[in-house]
């Protein structure tokens, strides 16, 4: 094994055990037939090429140490989508609550967003790792974000890894009109929120339910 390798092999784990975690929350919002703030979790682990443009963005030797575990804490990180804008609080307070990690950083990007109108909330934890050597702490990084926010951060991205994050001025322009734009749309549904939760809870209870005189054929 690499020493990469080995250095990235608890933050995989702890994708891996965050991942199921933070989907089992929602599942027991599901078992208690209540509606879930939690619309879907994704995660994943740095590549190497993005830690080593962030090593040099930050002066970082790159090589596997304590000092670029510290410097670049979302080497782990998940992303929790929520379908508005007020079930974000929600999740942050879940997390806050969780007593298998600890919170040590929250910077708020929906209430102050930033200049390109990026909108989303970062939760900087530190999560135990168990492995056959011991107990290991990292640093993971959460995001929580509707799904509008998401689309327009995916956009975003791709866009920024195209122009090496030198955009021209009408693609800048025409980003900031969508990120408000998706945010209205967020502010917009949030005042619906709850004909589109008594609806999706009515398809949830007869998608499955075929009509009586429809049988299934076996195939």
């Amino acid at each position: 094994m690499g020493q990469w390798e080995r250095f990235l092999e608890p933050y995989k784990q702890a994708v891996d055990e965050l991942k199921v975690k933070m989907k089992g929350m929602r599942t027991q919002f599901d078992i208690e037939n209540t509606n879930s703030p939690i619309e879907f979790v994704t995660g994943r682990v740095k590549p190497l090429a993005s830690i080593y443009d962030k090593s040099l963005e930050k002066g970082i030797v790159f090589e596997p140490s304590a000092t670029l575990a510290r410097e670049i804490p979302d080497i782990a990180g998940l992303r929790m989508m929520c379908q508005f804008v007020d079930d974000i609080e929600t999740v942050i307070q879940l997390l806050r609550s969780r007593k298998d990690m600890t919170i040590i950083e929250e910077r708020d990007y929906v209430s102050h967003k930033k200049q390109s109108g990026y909108r989303s909330f970062h939760v900087i934890i530190e999560y135990p790792v168990q492995t056959i050597h011991g107990e290991v702490n990292i640093l993971a990084e959460i995001q929580i974000r509707t799904l509008a926010m998401n689309f327009w951060a995916s956009i975003e991205h791709s866009l920024n890894y195209k122009y090496k994050g030198v955009f021209p001025e009408e693609i800048k322009t025409r980003l900031q009109y969508a990120a408000e734009a998706a945010f209205r749309l967020d502010e917009e549904m949030s005042l619906i929120r709850g004909e589109i939760q008594e609806a999706q809870k009515y398809f949830s209870e007869n998608k499955e339910q075929s009509p009586p005189h429809i049988k299934e054929e076996k195939i």
